[in-house]
């Protein structure tokens, strides 16, 4: 009869335990989740704040950098090409740039040089580009005169002008160019006459 009473009163107290712990537990799981909630929802809040912050500040970076044009340097070079349509030749001229054109965008660059097309630009070179409808005024003539070796220019009506009769005499050139000095000899550009007269020499 004891061991029933015992048995019983047990069985009880275990009952009445299990109740209290499922009544402590429970509730506190529900108070934890939506603290946990909270943190979350406060989280992706901050998350949200600094990733539209660093998108914002990444799209003004992106715009500062577009806008800041590439300009012309201390050293820039400039290329003058000017193309003459009657004879079809191209000048260049090489040149350094203007000091008062330091600093400026292709954009301002074109408008001191409107006359010209803008081949290329960058902050060390410019490309300028131009055509005229006549003659480049560097068509020479080489020839012989009395014994020595002269230079005239070929004006656009097909004349001659005498530029110099250098100090170079013709008995000392080779047979070969003793008859071409003798027919005439027709350069195109200052640097092909001049390499021709220090061939001579």
């Amino acid at each position: 009869m004891n061991k029933l009473i015992i048995t019983m009163i047990a069985i009880i107290v275990v009952i009445v335990a299990s109740i209290t712990a499922v009544i402590l537990f429970f509730p506190n799981r529900e108070e934890e989740t939506p603290r946990l909630e909270t943190i979350v929802s406060e989280n992706e809040e901050i998350l949200d704040d600094c990733t539209e912050e660093y998108e914002g500040m990444e799209h003004e970076t992106i715009i500062k950098a577009n806008t800041q044009e590439e300009k012309t340097s201390p050293n820039c070079s400039v290329t003058t090409k000017i193309h003459y349509k009657k004879c079809g030749h191209t000048t260049s001229i090489y040149d350094n740039l203007p000091q008062e054109f330091v600093n400026l965008t292709k954009e301002e660059i074109q408008n001191n040089y409107q006359d010209y097309d803008i081949e290329s630009f960058n902050s060390n070179k410019i490309e300028l580009y131009q055509e005229k409808a006549g003659e480049c005024g560097e068509h020479y003539m080489v020839k012989d005169k009395d014994g020595e070796v002269a230079i005239y220019k070929i004006l656009e009506d097909g004349s001659q002008e005498e530029l110099e009769i250098t100090s170079i005499t013709t008995e000392y050139l080779t047979e070969t160019d003793k008859i071409n000095i003798k027919n005439g000899i027709q350069i195109n550009g200052k640097q092909e006459l001049n390499q021709l007269i220090e061939d001579y020499e």
